[in-house]
């Protein structure tokens, strides 16, 4: 069951779709149609000085405009990119993290979900796939977002970090779950162990990023060929059924062969 208070983006009644995404008026992301290929969206990190470090509004804006993404019938695939060198520094710590846990603030931290946490679910939500492309680097919450992502693609010289332990902090926006999932438990344990930042090619990261090029200018080239093939040659709703499938699997091969079957049963008997 998802945590109590928690609703998908598809289930918010007050989404209003834009006529065009480029012209979104965010502050701290950018929304705009791939020239070559409209139905996919290009959303970019933009914090122009600052590294894109994530902020509160850069959640609520991710949140919002992945909320649009889920139920609009133009959007077909979304490729997420950071502004400038740096994919996403991670949580802007000039900002901080509140005032406690003491008092009326630690009766808040019991309903509390954490901000990454919501972008996560934002992304994992949507119904639409979602790329990646890492043309610098990414830690913490720069990172932790992308989990979810369908594909990542990354310059191969862009630095990865789990820095929790470092910061005395733990893993956040879902990231205990998925990437144990993505690249095994023995390489999430020595990322999250050592706490330390490793170039994207390394061997630790082996499961995590589907490619890595050798320039990053090139990333988000690449990232959109990528979008172009998948929203000409694919089904959405087959996508998503199967990354579903394989995130929420029944347990055993018999439950799983069991809930495949009622799928593609369903699928077949669909007009």
């Amino acid at each position: 069951m998802p945590p109590r208070g928690h609703q998908s983006p598809r289930h918010k009644p007050d989404i209003t779709l834009p006529a065009s995404y480029n012209d979104l008026k965010f502050t701290q992301i950018r929304t705009q149609h791939h020239e070559k290929e409209p139905s996919v969206i290009i959303l970019t990190l933009y914090r122009p000085g600052k590294h894109n470090a994530f902020t509160d509004t850069m959640r609520e804006e991710i949140e919002a405009a992945y909320a649009m993404f889920d139920v609009d019938e133009r959007v077909k695939c979304i490729v997420v990119t950071g502004d400038g060198r740096i994919f996403c520094a991670g949580a802007d710590l000039d900002i901080g993290f509140g005032e406690g846990t003491s008092g009326a603030e630690a009766e808040k931290v019991q309903d509390h979900r954490d901000g990454g946490g919501r972008v996560t679910l934002s992304i994992f939500h949507c119904r639409k796939p979602t790329i990646g492309a890492l043309q610098g680097s990414a830690v913490g919450i720069g990172i932790t977002m992308t989990l979810p992502m369908n594909i990542r693609i990354a310059y191969k010289g862009a630095k990865i970090g789990f820095v929790f332990s470092r910061r005395g902090l733990i893993m956040e926006a879902c990231s205990s779950y998925f990437l144990p999932r993505l690249v095994g438990h023995s390489r999430a344990m020595k990322a999250i162990t050592t706490g330390a930042t490793y170039l994207a090619e390394d061997k630790v990261w082996d499961g995590l990023f589907s490619e890595v090029v050798d320039k990053p200018e090139d990333v988000l080239p690449k990232a959109l060929e990528v979008a172009e093939d998948v929203v000409r040659n694919t089904s959405s709703v087959s996508t998503y059924l199967m990354k579903e499938l394989m995130f929420r699997d029944a347990g055993s091969p018999e439950g799983q062969h069991l809930l495949d079957s009622r799928i593609i049963y369903e699928l077949f008997g669909s007009p």
